[in-house]
């Protein structure tokens, strides 16, 4: 129970793959506000999908700027890919290289990696800290004893984009997984869950920070391109992650609005920032990039607020 701290400060970061770079926008400019490590700020950081990747290299305790260059040549390379195989398989690659030798103990903050499992068709939420944990505290297992390159590579297989996958935990068998964008794209409400339910924190004690990738026109491509994105499966997975987002907004908003939280998101319509999910263009990587930048700057008053800056 930590409920004699005046603030406990939480941060929650959306999924939306390649559009996750307006997160680091925003991030640059909150830890740049702080003038120190956002491990060192938030007691809890959250992530889903691209999200959950940016979470688990904050609580490793890197830089805004060291995740941004690591972004900057993983992206391009994965989303350059034209099948769900190339993708996945560069996903993997990347997420073994970085954490290859990382347990969800090692984290210098607790964190929440979200994703979903499909036999149960509900949440599978890998946590850091038996703080967490809202029940069995006996048997808790730290990412249920996963690899934290499991997890995150579970929380971004947004299929049809990229394979589902099976891992191996220690106490809850091997599950087939699929991203955490189709059960919370913004985990917010998890985070918030956690504080009050399993840390226990007095409701006027909560801060929480929710980031959103911002929301974008339909890319021009070519004629092929188009079609196959239009079909059936790609424009649901969209629409699904997008309302997800959305409906989760609104019950925070509806249910917990007593509760300090300031939400960045964009929604840009104007020419030239045509994006999606699959986007590996680095001149439009860094104009999202500098959006977030400017996205924080319309916010900056709440959030130094939020923060007691």
């Amino acid at each position: 129970m930590v409920n004699n701290i005046s603030d406990f400060k939480v941060l929650s970061l959306d999924g939306g793959g390649s559009k996750g770079v307006f997160t680091l926008g925003v991030l640059s400019e909150v830890e740049a506000a702080l003038g120190k490590p956002l491990c060192d700020e938030f007691k809890l950081v959250y992530g889903t999908s691209t999200g959950a990747i940016i979470t688990a290299l904050i609580a490793l305790g890197k830089s805004m700027s060291e995740i941004k260059t690591l972004y900057f040549e993983m992206i391009p390379d994965i989303m350059g890919h034209k099948t769900r195989k190339g993708r996945s398989k560069t996903l993997r690659k990347y997420a073994e290289q970085l954490f290859s030798d990382i347990r969800f103990a090692d984290f210098k903050t607790d964190v929440g990696i979200v994703a979903t499992r499909v036999d149960y068709a509900r949440p599978m939420i890998f946590k850091s800290s038996v703080s967490q944990a809202h029940g069995r505290l006996e048997t808790f297992e730290p990412g249920f004893g996963a690899s934290v390159s499991d997890a995150l590579i579970a929380s971004c297989a947004a299929l049809p984009y990229f394979s589902k996958v099976r891992i191996e935990t220690k106490n809850h068998g091997n599950p087939e997984l699929l991203d955490g964008g189709f059960i919370g794209n913004n985990p917010t409400l998890f985070a918030i869950t956690d504080a009050l339910k399993a840390y226990k924190v007095p409701i006027g004690s909560v801060k929480a920070l929710s980031i959103g990738v911002g929301v974008y026109r339909e890319p021009l491509r070519r004629p092929w391109y188009q079609l196959a994105m239009n079909w059936w499966p790609f424009w649901l997975i969209r629409k699904t992650l997008d309302c997800r987002t959305n409906t989760n907004e609104i019950v925070r908003n509806m249910l917990l609005g007593h509760i300090s939280c300031v939400r960045v998101d964009k929604t840009c319509v104007e020419e030239g920032y045509e994006t999606d999910l699959l986007e590996s263009n680095v001149d439009m990587l860094n104009k999202l990039f500098l959006l977030g930048r400017d996205s924080y700057a319309e916010k900056e008053h709440e959030i130094k607020g939020l923060l007691g800056l």
